[in-house]
């Protein structure tokens, strides 16, 4: 049986680790977050509140539950947020990745660590893993600090990229791009998305099988886990409105001069997934199939 402890379980990608592993055979299953869980489900795994900015509570839970695996997921992400806090940023995506490694040295677990393509410049993308660093912005400049920690920890270790992730969600403080548009237009809003930006949209659920497929293997490095299409926040915009037959003309497009935002955005991402695939048999859905799996969700009422 594999223990594997999740950080950042309220997450986005928490939510959906949380559903995708609480159940299946061989898996012990501990998820942890600041405050009461907020997962909408409450068998398969037991809860832990746990506060990863706080050293001795990282240290002593992790010591006290011994997993084999850890997923850290929690992180500050709002990069305009983390451009005006940051030292609030800095101890979510620097300081606590140190606790949770001295954590994870401690009981010699192998430990998967979540981070972005903010790391890059986007300048020269799409990206694959051993691509130069070059962070534009004070969030990417802290994950990059993370994943450094990361490489000299002397542990089992692996780091996921990702961008852009949309999908179904519920219970959460932050939405996504998808919801974002969708909302919007159901209630008549005219909204600005930009073309000027180029990112590879990632469906929650291949995030998490993702994440699953490097724990499974315990395959150690950096993996790029995205989707393969490169599209612009317009493109996603009006594909989005399609899809959930709403009014495309009620979408302008922009550019990111346009706007001002506290953090600088990498101009264009985008990931080669190419290891991912040959060494974990990672295959994402094109954002067409995204869409149409999203689609047929919101029948649940999940958006």
């Amino acid at each position: 049986m594999k223990r594997i402890l999740i950080t950042g379980a309220n997450g986005f990608l928490g939510q959906k680790l949380v559903e995708l592993l609480a159940h299946r055979p061989g898996i012990e299953l501990v998820a942890t977050a600041r405050g009461n869980s907020r997962l909408s489900f409450s068998e398969g795994y037991t809860y832990h509140s746990m506060d990863i900015t706080d050293r001795r509570a990282v240290l002593d839970l992790i010591a006290s539950v011994r997993p084999h695996v850890v997923i850290h997921g929690a992180a500050m992400t709002d990069a305009d947020k983390c451009e005006v806090q940051k030292n609030d940023c800095w101890k979510h995506n620097v300081h606590a990745v140190e606790y949770i490694i001295e954590a994870c040295r401690g009981i010699n677990a192998f430990l998967l660590h979540i981070s972005t393509d903010f790391i890059f410049d986007g300048t020269g993308g799409p990206y694959i893993e051993t691509a130069k660093a070059n962070p534009i912005s004070f969030y990417g400049w802290s994950k990059q600090a993370g994943e450094a920690a990361l490489r000299h920890s002397g542990l089992r270790w692996a780091i996921a990229r990702t961008m852009l992730v949309y999908g179904p969600a519920s219970n959460l403080s932050r939405s996504n791009i998808i919801l974002w548009v969708k909302k919007s237009l159901e209630e008549g809003k005219k909204i600005s998305v930009v073309t000027d930006q180029w990112r590879s949209p990632t469906l929650v659920d291949d995030l998490a099988m993702g994440c699953y497929l490097i724990v499974d293997k315990e395959a150690e490095g950096v993996f790029h886990i995205s989707g393969k299409e490169m599209l612009t926040p317009y493109d996603i915009a009006v594909k989005t409105a399609t899809c959930f037959g709403l009014d495309t003309s009620l979408i302008d497009q922009a550019t990111a001069s346009t706007f001002t935002q506290r953090a600088r955005r990498p101009p264009r991402t985008g990931f080669i997934v190419e290891k991912a695939h040959a060494v974990l048999g990672y295959n994402p859905h094109t954002f067409e199939e995204g869409m149409a799996r999203l689609v047929s969700q919101t029948k649940d009422s999940i958006l």
